[in-house]
């Protein structure tokens, strides 16, 4: 009778947290490239109560008798699927259509890669520097920031699909690409973007951002790796979170019902505990 106490147990258990990770997609929901969370599940170990063995008449049973004993979060994934891409009239605003991150660098000097591409421009000295709503510096693709020189206005600032970085000089409106430095060599400064072989191995540090881990693999530069299909920038566009409300709804109703099911289990075992102990030789 026990068993069943301790696998309900670990059911209400199990679907508490698969709550959490609804709730938490749904308050996402309107979050610029969100990515929503899956919970997975595994059963617990199996208790044999009879291994393979003959009958009375010395026939085989080859089905044994095996009792689980409950379940656990075996993971919670990250489906990283493409979100709706919402215009905007913020021409500093970029959304990615593919499977591309930006990278931005933290306050810790860590480089992390997100969707979220609702930049900004922040003043720093000699013009102005492509940060993310959190002020992080936005990287190209050597992982130098991306600074505009003066008098160079943010609307003049143009990035085409390939991500390659044009400013507006002159009266005339001329477009000439935007040129930084490494090593001493000058080059033309694209939006860094980078795709992983495994992204469902990153790491979320929160802010919609992730860190690379053993799982995902080292960061593939788009420009510079071979034999990869190259995401699309959209420069006045923004990604929303790819949660579906409809599916979180059922999903949640699934869950409250399962908590539910686990939960009339203990009360069960509980009666039937209590009916034997009042049990009268």
């Amino acid at each position: 009778m026990m068993r069943s106490l301790w696998s309900a147990a670990s059911g209400m258990i199990a679907q508490q947290t698969n709550l959490d990770n609804v709730a938490n997609n749904l308050a996402n929901v309107n979050t610029a490239g969100y990515k929503k969370d899956t919970v997975e599940f595994k059963s617990l170990l199996y208790q044999t109560l009879q291994s393979t063995s003959t009958n009375n008449a010395g026939e085989n049973k080859p089905v044994p008798a095996q009792v689980g004993l409950g379940t656990r979060v075996a993971s919670i994934t990250t489906v990283f699927t493409q979100g709706n891409l919402q215009d905007t009239d913020n021409t500093t605003y970029m959304a990615i259509e593919g499977t591309g991150f930006f990278k931005v660098r933290d306050t810790d000097g860590n480089i992390c890669y997100t969707r979220d591409g609702s930049f900004g421009f922040q003043p720093v000295e000699g013009g102005m520097m492509l940060c993310s709503s959190q002020g992080y510096p936005v990287l190209d693709q050597n992982n130098n920031t991306i600074v505009v020189p003066e008098p160079i206005r943010a609307e003049d600032v143009v990035v085409d699909k390939q991500g390659n970085i044009f400013t507006k000089t002159g009266q005339n409106g001329q477009m000439e690409p935007l040129v930084g430095t490494q090593d001493g060599q000058e080059y033309n400064q694209i939006i860094g973007l980078v795709q992983f072989n495994n992204p469902a191995g990153l790491s979320s540090v929160g802010g919609n951002l992730y860190q690379a881990t053993v799982a995902s693999g080292d960061a593939l530069e788009e420009s510079t790796t071979e034999g990869i299909t190259r995401s699309l920038v959209h420069q006045g566009y923004i990604e929303m979170s790819n949660v579906q409300v409809a599916d979180e709804m059922v999903n949640m109703i699934v869950a409250q019902r399962a908590y539910e099911m686990n939960s009339k289990a203990i009360q069960a075992s509980d009666e039937m505990l209590q009916q034997a102990n009042n049990l009268r030789g």
